[in-house]
């Protein structure tokens, strides 16, 4: 399922880009022994298990480069994938295939990759409520197709960008000079410049969750590198009045003691910052 954010002038604009980049002035490394008649087929496998994500958008990197290009899918976004199992076969001009070969394969195993380390911690946290949110520590430029696997492994995405919600951060707190003053200062400039955000704040221990308790006016309470009693203390705080995300320091280790707390989300920046992309080839067939 393609996510509200995605549409096809914003993924044109990403491929063709990436396309510019790679291609230049021409592919000549293949210009100059593959014959511009000749018609080949080649097949992704997978080299190691994982979830796959990125086949929307490996099918409009070669479609852009020649529409004529043919792709039969034996998998589907957010399939899981086992080492050797085949992907797709894409067949037509040999040059087309072989020029879009490193694109495609960059986009997939990217996106394969967050998608495959969302759902390990899906995994661990599906007994509880809680659900796993990604952040904004993603690669410039690429955060729509990053979000875009965060939800294909399970995941849920948080806000895309600073200008669809009002988040308080330590910085911005610290700066205003405290909780109370950073709320009031958001509301005042949501009356002034009639607007409606959600809004969550962050807090750092449970002074602060007291604090913004007493305040009130928001929609969110982060819980930032608290301890596990604290986030339990805090959650036991707020009862139920305002959702909670815990975040910071969370693992695959962790993460179950951390939904356990009764959290409504947990944000994990890891998923889209510091992955490992999925292992896959393309490989001809002679």
């Amino acid at each position: 399922m393609i996510p509200p954010y995605i549409n096809e002038l914003k993924l044109r604009k990403i491929i063709r880009d990436a396309i510019h980049e790679d291609l230049g002035d021409g592919d000549h490394s293949t210009l100059s022994v593959i014959p511009a008649h000749q018609q080949g087929k080649a097949v992704l496998v997978a080299k190691e298990n994982g979830i796959i994500a990125g086949l929307y958008v490996a099918e409009s990197i070669f479609k852009e480069l020649n529409s004529q290009l043919q792709i039969q899918f034996f998998k589907h976004d957010s399939d899981p994938v086992k080492q050797g199992d085949n992907i797709f076969e894409i067949s037509g001009k040999v040059r087309d295939i072989l020029s879009a070969e490193r694109i495609v394969l960059n986009v997939i195993q990217r996106m394969s990759g967050i998608a495959t380390a969302t759902h390990r911690l899906v995994k661990e946290i599906r007994p509880y409520k809680t659900q796993l949110l990604d952040t904004r520590k993603t690669t410039p430029n690429l955060r729509i197709l990053e979000k875009w696997a965060v939800k294909l492994g399970g995941g849920e995405n948080h806000r895309m960008g600073l200008y669809d919600m009002i988040m308080l951060k330590d910085n911005h707190i610290d700066f205003v000079g405290g909780i109370k003053p950073a709320i009031n200062a958001v509301k005042k400039y949501l009356a002034k410049s009639h607007k409606s955000f959600k809004i969550e704040i962050e807090t750092r221990n449970l002074e602060e969750v007291n604090e913004v308790i007493e305040t009130g006016g928001i929609e969110t309470i982060m819980l930032d590198n608290m301890s596990i009693e604290d986030i339990k203390s805090a959650v036991r705080m707020i009862q139920g009045k305002y959702k909670t995300e815990a975040s910071g320091n969370i693992t695959e280790k962790n993460i179950k003691k951390v939904a356990a707390c009764g959290v409504d989300y947990i944000s994990v920046g890891a998923i889209t910052h510091s992955v490992k992309s999925l292992d896959m080839s393309l490989i001809m067939k002679i």
